[in-house]
């Protein structure tokens, strides 16, 4: 008998029978829909009930603005997995967000919570506490609990911005949105999925404090053991990116390429929301404590590394992520590395953010929208290049008024912004989406920059693609766009030696195929532009691993040896060669002979 079916049976309550999809394409839904009427959705209070609708981006007819409808499921197929009840069910008098029901917890720190939202447009976070509520008011009839359980072990965050405007709920749960926010149970194994099914039942049926905290515990343990044992917290070798500075490491500090460095600020290790394909997820959980994330409050050591490697020229501020920071505290960073000339030959600022896709009023109502502004004019007036690396995943994110009068203003600082994803399957893994996704971001005058292949951690078996299907999108979308839009580099995977990107499938004269590759970056720059072949395969997913790619008419990659001693030397990278080491110095050798 399953966990879940044991406790079920000891606590006296009817699971009643789940069906869950696999991890494989073209697989049935996550749950198919049960009845739920033999117990409660929830314990939870239910959501309060309000007169009128506090959500204006609601439609006359009682559906949520959302974007593109090319790739969405009709009413009549959307019915197969949701009630009729609720295709026809005006949902406008329920409102998840009044005071009553409003998440209790903050966003991080106060300084954030100061600034994030208006008394005329508020920021109300939405976490793995609220899954029933939202299930309550938006998808009546389908059970949330195990969508409790994969919430339990994946960080969820969303926000009222998201909930209204980029979920489309005749959907359900098979919406691309609704993925992209809401962990599904199809990321956890059927044996987690039901133990943790099981324990959240035994804490919700507790009868006193020390049962709950015990189940509590429990709970906790379960979550842990799992994350660290199968879900591959540092992909890419991360750890080997740290470098050092007067023989210490630097905290918050990753250099694997030589001319770019990135920062993790501490204020910025979290999201306005949270994507379920994360692969810092790390970052937000307790999984191997403090020492495993990648942080530091320190402006002194980022300026002192800066002043001392003349060989970077960008520097990425990346997190979570920088713009749920303060224009005050980003300033702490960014004000030291302005107008200095200990940094005169950092020639680029960039910023990864999905704050544009997950809450653009960062720029435009937020109390801190003009500070925030006017910091991005003075790093351009400054002289330095000020590059915005846009996360969107789906062009309903750029349909808003909200965001594109945020892409507006940002684009009027100076800064230039450059989009980038990965691709997701069930999420945005076809030429349509792609192609609607790049003629819009051209439209609104930003630069499509990259296709990422997912990277191989969290539930990476749930969201991969083959590479060759990967491919197959990259090159369609490609055929489909103006010329503004094919500067857009991919499919890439960001893996241990570099970001290795997929060229070509080649035919070979003896009827034998191969993907012809090649690196954009490396931790080796002797390697950027060198290209190789593996060999085709319609299962592959990653360079390497059980699903990754093997070399073709060669028992290794070229750079396998290599890597093997920059890893065994603990000089993992170029980032962390200094001026006098002896490769440093035959690569400056080199490259002035040539």
């Amino acid at each position: 008998m399953s966990a879940l079916l044991q406790v079920a049976k000891q606590l006296g309550v009817n699971p009643k029978l789940l069906r869950y999809g696999s991890r494989t394409p073209g697989a049935i839904p996550d749950v198919i829909l049960m009845k739920v009427s033999d117990r409660p959705l929830s314990t939870s209070a239910k959501p309060a009930i309000s007169s009128q609708s506090s959500r204006p981006s609601l439609s006359s007819n009682g559906q949520h603005r959302v974007g593109t409808k090319s790739t969405e499921r009709s009413a009549s197929q959307a019915s197969q997995f949701e009630p009729a009840s609720f295709l026809s069910h005006d949902h406008s008098h329920v409102d998840l967000f009044t005071k009553s029901s409003a998440p209790t917890d903050t966003i991080g720190s106060n300084h954030k919570s100061k600034t994030m939202g208006t008394e005329d447009f508020p920021y109300k976070q939405v976490n793995k506490n609220q899954i029933p509520e939202i299930f309550a008011m938006y998808l009546p009839g389908v059970d949330p609990l195990p969508y409790q359980a994969a919430a339990e072990v994946f960080p969820t965050r969303i926000n009222n911005y998201v909930l209204e405007n980029h979920i489309n709920w005749a959907n359900g749960v098979e919406d691309p949105y609704f993925k992209l926010v809401i962990p599904s149970p199809g990321m956890l194994s059927l044996p987690m999925l039901e133990e943790v099914m099981a324990l959240l039942l035994l804490k919700s049926s507790a009868a006193t404090k020390n049962e709950k905290a015990i189940a509590s515990q429990r709970l906790r343990d379960a979550v842990q053991k799992y994350q660290q044992a199968y879900l591959n917290a540092h992909p890419a070798g991360q750890v080997e990116n740290k470098p050092k500075l007067d023989g210490c490491e630097v905290q918050g500090l990753q250099h694997k390429y030589r001319e770019t460095a990135l920062w993790f600020p501490s204020e910025a290790q979290t999201c306005h929301a949270w994507c379920t394909y994360c692969f810092r997820w790390q970052q937000f959980t307790d999984v191997g404590g403090p020492s495993k994330q990648f942080k530091s409050a320190s402006w002194l050591n980022l300026l002192d590394y800066i002043s001392k490697h003349k060989q970077i020229t960008d520097l990425l501020f990346t997190g979570g992520d920088p713009m749920v920071m303060t224009a005050k505290t980003f300033r702490n960073y960014l004000g030291p590395l302005l107008h200095n000339p200990h940094t005169a030959h950092l020639d680029t600022i960039r910023i990864g953010t999905k704050s544009l896709a997950y809450w653009p009023r960062k720029f435009t109502t937020d109390k801190d929208a003009k500070a925030t502004l006017q910091m991005f004019r003075d790093v351009v007036n400054s002289g330095k290049n000020l590059s915005i690396q846009a996360h969107f995943t789906h062009p309903r994110e750029l349909d808003t008024p909200e965001v594109q009068e945020a892409i507006k203003a940002i684009k009027e600082t100076g800064a230039v912004i450059r989009c980038q994803s990965p691709i997701v399957r069930g999420i945005n893994d076809s030429a349509d989406i792609w192609t609607e996704m790049w003629k819009k971001e051209v439209k609104l005058g930003m630069i499509p920059y990259y296709m990422f292949v997912e990277r191989d951690t969290g539930a990476k078996e749930f969201f991969e693609l083959p590479l060759a299907k990967v491919f197959k999108i990259y090159n369609e979308t490609r055929s489909r766009v103006s010329g503004l839009a094919r500067g857009a580099q991919g499919p890439s995977m960001s893996a241990k030696p570099g970001k290795v990107q997929i060229l070509d499938i080649v035919e070979h004269k003896d009827g034998r195929k191969s993907f012809l590759c090649t690196f954009i970056q490396a931790r080796h720059p002797a390697w950027v532009g060198r290209t190789f072949h593996a060999e085709y395969s319609e299962t592959a997913t990653w360079l390497d691993g059980d699903n990754g790619l093997k070399p073709f008419d060669a028992d290794k990659f070229f750079w396998e040896d290599e890597y093997a001693a920059l890893v065994k030397s603990q000089e993992g990278s170029s980032g962390q060669w200094n001026v006098t080491n002896d490769r440093w110095n035959k690569l400056e050798k080199k490259k002035a002979e040539n």
